[in-house]
């Protein structure tokens, strides 16, 4: 029964990348290039599907925007050059890793503000809980406790 379950999820996930893999007419002739250009789709986001790189995209966008970006490395376009294009043509989105701008300072601050945020909150959490347990126990039983510790040579 695993190895049923192992051989399905294998065969899913080979389909999965070879309908995200590119099809023959969008691989270049020169290993150099290609290699290029798979790194730029890898840093470029399609923007129909939003949170998928032009890499794994197989919108009718993303197709024309590796169109786009083998164009311009047959051009002699730098990588930075590439990117700075689509940037312009698309803006800042199109980015997988925005540049770090007034604009996107919020972006890239917001895990730390939610990670401190978090202790805070744990911290008051666990101070609020650490007092009612000492309020929890009756005079009797603090009374109780003292006397077990004095025993135990605690106190």
């Amino acid at each position: 029964m695993i190895r049923s379950f192992i051989l399905a999820l294998v065969i899913m996930l080979s389909g999965s990348v070879a309908l995200a893999s590119p099809g023959p007419d969008e691989i270049m002739e020169d290993p150099a290039l290609e290699t290029r250009a798979v790194e730029l789709y890898n840093l470029l986001r399609c923007v129909v599907c939003q949170s998928q790189s032009l890499a794994h995209s197989n919108a009718g966008l993303a197709e024309d925007m590796r169109v786009v970006v083998r164009e311009r490395l047959l051009l002699g376009d730098s990588n930075q050059q590439i990117l700075d294009y689509m940037q312009t043509r698309y803006g800042d989105y199109v980015l997988l890793l925005p540049p770090v701008q007034a604009n996107t300072l919020a972006l890239w601050l917001m895990p730390f503000i939610v990670l401190i945020f978090g202790m805070v909150i744990a911290f008051v959490y666990v101070r609020k809980q650490s007092s009612k347990i000492s309020d929890a126990l009756s005079p009797e039983e603090e009374s109780r406790l003292k006397k077990l510790m004095e025993d135990e040579g605690q106190l």
